[in-house]
């Protein structure tokens, strides 16, 4: 079985957000060079249930390509058939999540906590590799707490158990997203094992991705929340290691042209209910930083109606393109 990681064109993997990561918002980072995408965490309970909000998660199409799909659980016999189900969608790889730290995930058994149990966590991996016949990886934090910092082991583990790459956080659990991802618990485990192994946390801008990949020796990076807002983060990774510059953030004409992509692919695929409760945040990402726009996010904050955000959301840009060619005019009057 060839492995997926190293087989990819590129280095640059969006990671799986829940809440974030829908069809919509992967077709984004895709067009903007993703090479790898992931689905949003998705309960192995709740497939094997057929929950049909759980059936959402798996919502794709032909160009949704390579895909990733995070199951999350604490049960080998659970996993394996929601792995099972899963496979039935030709992705490139499924993930195990083992890294989230989120309570409501936790106090299931599943997520991060499995690094406390490296027994059930192995027995979870080599069910979910014998049952989807797919390349695995398994997605771990650096250890539950600073006294348990465990990574290199639960990477062992999982190689021996016929992971076919691991992705390490370099934060602890109990961390969250607090404080300063340590990439040197990425180093080590790239040095302990012989399968890829990607690295993630604290990539925040383009030249991040190339720091962490020279310091640790990571196969490929991970990016998570650089991305909100940022999706262009990918472009310029795409473009540092290609050895052409970075073009840094995009101009707001720019911005203004994917979120509306965005914004009309969130009606097409999720529906309109479902995009008038979901998109206000991403909203809020792609204008920040912009000129005036913590009044817009302000406003768009107690706004729930979506034609009604569209409107403020197209005035506020036309106030920037007035702004943008008043300026233009009086460098014009100046000049002659």
């Amino acid at each position: 079985m060839s492995n997926v990681i190293s087989d990819l064109q590129g280095k640059a993997l969006l990671a799986p957000l829940a809440g974030v990561t829908n069809l919509p918002f992967r077709l984004v980072a895709r067009r903007l060079g993703c090479s790898l995408c992931f689905t949003e965490m998705i309960s192995a309970n709740g497939l094997i249930r057929e929950s049909a909000q759980t059936l959402e998660y798996l919502k794709t199409s032909p160009e949704d390509l390579p895909l990733g799909i995070q199951l999350f659980g604490a049960d080998p016999l659970v996993m394996a058939r929601a792995a099972v189900m899963v496979a039935g969608q030709n992705p490139a790889l499924i993930d195990i999540n083992m890294g989230c730290p989120v309570k409501k995930v936790v106090k299931t058994g599943s997520g991060a906590v499995l690094m406390k149990n490296p027994l059930l966590a192995g027995r979870i991996i080599a069910a979910v590799v014998r049952a989807a016949k797919l390349p695995v990886t398994v997605k771990i934090r650096s250890g539950w707490s600073r006294s348990s910092i465990n990574a290199v082991e639960i990477a062992k583990i999982a190689e021996d158990s016929g992971s076919s790459a691991i992705i390490v956080h370099g934060r602890t659990a109990d961390q969250g997203f607090s404080g300063v991802a340590d990439w040197n618990i990425i180093g080590s485990v790239k040095r302990a094992v012989r399968i890829p192994v990607i690295g993630n946390g604290d990539i925040r801008e383009p030249e991040d991705a190339l720091r962490m990949l020279a310091q640790t020796g990571c196969d490929a990076v991970m990016v998570g929340r650089g991305a909100l807002g940022n999706p262009w983060i990918f472009m310029g990774i795409h473009q540092l290691l290609a050895g052409e510059k970075d073009h840094g953030r995009p101009s707001w004409p720019d911005r203004q042209e994917v979120m509306n992509q965005h914004w009309e692919d969130e009606v097409r695929y999720c529906g309109r209910h479902f995009a008038d409760r979901s998109f206000r945040k991403h909203l809020l990402w792609y204008t920040k930083g912009l000129a005036g726009s913590a009044r817009l996010r302000e406003t768009l904050g107690k706004m729930t109606d979506s034609d009604a955000m569209r409107s403020e959301v197209e005035r506020y840009f036309r106030s920037l393109a007035a702004a943008q060619a008043e300026i233009m005019t009086q460098g014009e009057f100046i000049l002659s």
